[in-house]
C-alpha cells in the first residue's frame, strides 16, 4: 500500500513538474517521509526527482532560454545549494510560514493578473535567482519558490518550463552525489521505494507534457499560480515532515 502511495504521488509530481516547473519534491518528499523521516526521505526523492528533470530537460531542451539561465539560473542554483547547506539549523516553523506567505503572494498576484507589472530584469535576474534559491533552500523546497521568480520573465509556456527545468538540473547534477555519498546505506535498504517513486515520476512527467499543450498560453501563467497558492497553503495549514 505504501509503495502505491508513493508511485501515485511520483505520477502527479511528474505531470505537475511539467506544466509547472516544480511539484515532485513538493509531492514525493512528504509521502516518503511518513516512514523515513524528512531527512532521508529528501535524499531519497532526489533520485527519482534528476530522472524526471533529465527526461524533462531532454524533451523540452529546444525551449531552454540560455540567457536566463546564465542570469537567474546560476545565481539560484548556488543560493540553493548555500541554503541547503544551513537548512538542519535554519529550518523554523516561523520560516516555511514566511515561505508560505510568499508562495501565496505570488500565486494570488498571477492569478488576479497585478503580476503583469513586474519583470525581472539586467541586475535583479541575478538577484532574483540568488534569493529564491537561497530562501528556498533554507526551508528544502527550492522548485515551489524558483517557479515563482521565473514568472517574472517573459517567456511562454514551452520556455518557462524548460528553463525551470534546466535550472533544476543544475542543482540536482550537485546535490544528488552528496546525498549518495551521505546516505549510501539507507538509500539501498529503500531500494523498492526509490523504484517505485521513479516509475510514477517518468509517468507523470510523460503524462504532464501532453497536459501542457492544452493549456492554453494565455491561461498558463494563471494555472501556475493557482499551483503556487495550493503550495503555499500547504506550508501555512501545518509542519510538514
Amino acid at each position: 500500500m505504501f509503495e502505491l502511495v508513493v508511485f501515485f504521488a511520483g505520477v502527479f509530481g511528474g505531470a505537475v513538474a511539467s506544466i509547472a516547473g516544480f511539484g515532485i519534491g513538493s509531492l514525493l518528499t512528504p509521502a516518503i517521509a511518513l516512514t523515513t523521516g524528512a531527512k532521508l526521505a529528501v535524499a531519497a526523492v532526489s533520485l527519482p526527482h534528476a530522472v524526471g528533470t533529465s527526461i524533462r530537460f531532454w524533451r523540452f531542451r529546444r525551449d531552454v532560454d540560455w540567457k536566463v539561465v546564465r542570469s537567474f539560473g546560476f545565481t539560484s542554483a548556488a543560493g540553493g545549494l548555500t541554503g541547503a547547506l544551513l537548512n538542519t539549523w535554519a529550518t523554523s516553523r516561523a520560516l516555511e510560514l514566511v515561505f508560505g506567505s510568499l508562495l501565496v503572494l505570488a500565486g494570488a498576484s498571477q492569478v488576479t493578473g497585478f503580476a503583469k507589472r513586474w519583470r525581472l530584469r539586467g541586475g535583479f535576474a541575478w538577484l532574483g535567482g540568488a534569493l529564491s534559491g537561497f530562501f528556498g533552500g533554507l526551508v528544502g523546497n527550492q522548485g515551489g519558490i524558483r517557479t515563482a521568480a521565473m514568472l517574472g520573465f517573459e517567456v511562454n509556456k514551452r520556455q518557462f518550463v524548460a528553463t525551470t527545468t534546466a535550472v533544476a538540473l543544475l542543482i540536482d547534477m550537485a546535490r544528488v552525489p552528496i546525498y549518495v555519498a551521505v546516505e549510501t546505506a539507507a538509500l539501498a535498504g529503500m531500494w523498492p521505494t526509490i523504484v517505485f517513486a521513479t516509475i510514477g515520476v517518468i509517468t507523470g512527467t510523460l503524462f504532464g507534457e501532453k497536459l501542457l499543450s492544452r493549456v492554453p498560453e494565455s491561461r498558463f501563467r494563471v494555472v501556475v499560480g493557482v499551483l503556487l497558492l495550493l503550495l503555499g497553503i500547504s506550508f501555512l495549514i501545518g509542519p510538514r515532515g
